[in-house]
């Protein structure tokens, strides 16, 4: 069978694309190794933060703007609650490049953002113990997205545009002739005009299909829940967090619907074949212990775990993404190495997946994700 555009990886950047891509008129069809939203990847747990004066870079804040129109576009048109405005604080050093990045975003782009002290922050919000050298930066109109209802969402809305969604399909085989592009999985053969591939950490392989060794390294990471003080840590109270220690960079969540504080280390984690089973929670014994410690020292009143999760990130060399045109075929849009940062901007990347197969270009600038920066 034949379509315009064949979709590699169905699940945040991919089911998105795959809407845009239908939304525009455009013969669809996904491919996904499992069922999106599924727990093999990097999209589940239930929740991830949306920040606006990023840390991670000032290029990347017109994306977080654009993602946020997006999401707030996606609410709008489904009639659901997928963005909680929890707000962000985002706490360090004050001297430290990440906090910094976040003072100059909010500077360069007008961004609401209340700088606090130590004591500010602990006595604004009793859950958190900051230590007197930290400062608080936090973004009130940011905050929490409901990963997979966010992808259940995308994927209700390509079907409702005609796409047609493949699962538990893995692709074995890619040919590129006369300007098309076949795919070969163990029970079907599909065609279409143009390729996007967003298969996460299985990118890897599929894009060496493709004449491409990208420096893409998949890490196992965790993140668990812990029994709190649901009066003090509830989302309608504390925020969403983001934290750069001595020890390492770690996140979290309020609670949300009882579930509990959700804590995970952002830095760090073992390399691993995403094929191969992924060891849960604590089996390398060290899960609980890391995070523990972390709670230890800035939300001492919360410590007994409830349940621990895995996922996977795909990291880069500089852990920027790769969002970018295959160098060799104009028709394969490639979109990978999200570095565990990704979800937050999958709404604008599906977008700009979209827009690279039916025009070739972009309004984002995208240049900062080029592939050839690792020629």
């Amino acid at each position: 069978m034949h379509y315009d555009v064949i979709v590699i990886g169905a699940g945040s950047m991919g089911m998105a694309a795959g809407y845009f891509l239908a939304q525009s008129g455009k013969r669809t069809l996904l491919v996904d190794s499992f069922n999106p939203p599924h727990n093999r990847g990097s999209h589940h747990g239930d929740t991830r933060i949306i920040r606006h004066a990023y840390g991670e870079g000032v290029k990347y804040v017109p994306l977080a703007l654009k993602a946020q129109e997006l999401w707030n576009d996606l609410e709008e048109v489904t009639g659901k609650q997928l963005f909680l405005p929890t707000g962000v604080l985002n706490a360090g050093y004050e001297k430290s490049d990440f906090i910094q990045n976040i003072i100059s975003s909010s500077k360069t782009y007008s961004l609401k953002l209340e700088i606090l002290d130590s004591i500010e922050v602990n006595e604004r919000w009793p859950g958190f113990t900051l230590p007197d050298n930290y400062i608080g930066c936090f973004e009130p109109t940011s905050g929490v997205l409901k990963c997979e209802e966010c992808i259940e969402a995308y994927r209700e809305l390509a079907e409702q545009n005609g796409a047609d969604i493949i699962t538990n399909s893995k692709v074995k085989e890619i040919l590129i002739h006369d300007e098309r592009v076949t795919i070969k999985t163990d029970d079907h053969t599909f065609s279409a005009d143009a390729l996007v591939v967003s298969a996460g950490a299985w990118s890897g392989n599929l894009l060496s299909m493709l004449g491409l060794d990208l420096p893409l390294n998949p890490v196992r990471k965790t993140f668990a829940w812990f029994d709190d003080k649901e009066d003090i840590y509830n989302n309608q109270k504390y925020p969403a967090f983001s934290f750069e220690t001595s020890e390492g960079m770690y996140y979290g969540f309020p609670n949300i619907d009882g579930a509990g504080l959700k804590v995970g280390r952002h830095d760090g984690g073992e390399t691993m074949n995403p094929d191969e089973a992924i060891p849960e929670f604590d089996e390398l014994e060290k899960d609980a212990t890391d995070l523990k410690q972390f709670l230890k020292h800035y939300m001492p009143s919360t410590q007994q775990l409830k349940y621990g999760k895995t996922c996977m990130y795909t990291v880069t060399p500089d852990e920027d993404f790769i969002i970018d045109l295959h160098p060799n075929y104009s028709n394969i849009a490639i979109a990978s190495g999200f570095s565990g940062h990704g979800f937050k901007f999958s709404s604008v990347v599906g977008q700009i997946l979209s827009e690279l197969i039916i025009s070739g270009k972009t309004e984002q600038d995208i240049s900062p994700f080029s592939i050839h920066r690792f020629s």
